[in-house]
């Protein structure tokens, strides 16, 4: 018997039995043209609280799964995505992310500079405010310079917010970052452990914008969360008395709204380390305006500013920057490089 025949043209679908041979699957992935577009708020154990319809009357909260079909491409908090199944927000259902929107910017980090793993804390943020405090515990600036790195590689504008300001005066951290033209404000407690001075500043460098927190644990993220969100009810730390550092209180980011809908902050957990793995040797100095120029007109090609040809050296002679802010540069180049700090 001759073996029958099909004719088909090469635009038409071709299916590949199921596993079991009881459905044929499509290698073409569904469009989802009616996907309904949502607003990653909050990730926890494979859940995405999603709002949907954001800016209309009609939006609402409701929690989807990541879809196979997305493959490795991972969710976090900040993304726009596209969601089918029940996306009514009634509770006990589910729907289902189908595909995540192209990303404005991504904030990056890793384990440590020599992690070659990095892992995306948000997405679509325009701002990053790096929180810190004057005392209580005490100012990291080798931190402050890891996480001004950072908001440069990801195409963010910093701005540092020096909290406790009621016990330590900021005068001096401030001159030191003067150089780099950083935005700042500066905020203190009051008697009762409430905010008083800064805020209305801080909110207006926030208005309209998608701004992420950062800081290690014990700086006042919370605090600052819970008077710019009165509802949001973060949890607040205290700093340990004998290391001088502070417990967990976020355990995962989460994006809020701010009142009368002026804009987004992200709250982010405390983090003790911000690895750079993922950003270029030569990209780091481009945090550090003071020196870029200098490196630019005085460095010999590929100079990596460690050895001793670097011109950057003749630069701060030069009283064009401060001797601490080229320390700082080498001392994260050195860090960039897997040297011991």
């Amino acid at each position: 018997m001759a073996r029958r025949t099909h004719d088909y043209d090469e635009d038409d679908v071709r299916v590949r039995p199921g596993r079991r041979g009881s459905r044929p699957r499509t290698r073409r992935r569904p469009a989802h043209e009616d996907a309904s577009p949502g607003f990653v708020i909050a990730v926890d154990r494979g859940r995405y609280r999603c709002l949907v319809d954001p800016g209309t009357g009609d939006e609402r909260g409701v929690t989807a799964m990541r879809a196979r079909e997305l493959g490795r491409k991972g969710v976090v908090v900040g993304d726009r995505v596209a969601l089918v199944g029940d996306v009514s927000g009634e509770p006990d259902t589910l729907a289902r992310i189908v595909r995540v929107e192209p990303r404005t910017s991504s904030l990056r980090r890793t384990a440590d500079d020599t992690d070659p793993f990095e892992r995306i804390i948000v997405a679509n943020a325009g701002q990053l405010v790096i929180v810190t405090a004057l005392a209580d515990p005490e100012p990291r600036p080798r931190m402050i310079d890891r996480q001004l790195v950072a908001a440069y590689d990801a195409g963010m504008d910093p701005l540092l917010c020096l909290t406790k300001a009621d016990l330590a005066d900021a005068a001096e951290l401030v001159a030191e970052y003067a150089p780099l033209g950083v935005p700042y404000i500066v905020t203190r407690r009051d008697e009762r452990g409430g905010l008083r001075g800064g805020l209305d500043e801080l909110r207006g460098h926030l208005a309209g914008r998608t701004s992420v927190l950062v800081g290690h644990s014990g700086v006042g993220k919370s605090t600052l969360v819970n008077a710019l969100v009165p509802d949001a009810e973060r949890a607040v730390s205290h700093v340990n008395a004998v290391t001088g550092r502070g417990r967990h209180t976020s355990s995962s980011a989460i994006a809020l709204e701010l009142p009368g809908g002026d804009g987004w902050i992200i709250d982010t957990p405390g983090v003790r380390s911000f690895g750079l793995a993922h950003v270029e040797p030569a990209n780091v100095i481009n945090a550090f305006e003071d020196l870029a120029e200098g490196a630019a007109e005085r460095c010999p090609p590929h100079c990596d500013h460690l050895q001793e040809s670097c011109g950057l050296d003749g630069w701060v002679a030069g009283g064009h920057a401060s001797r601490a802010r080229l320390d700082s540069l080498r001392r994260l180049l050195a860090s960039r490089e897997g040297e011991a700090e």
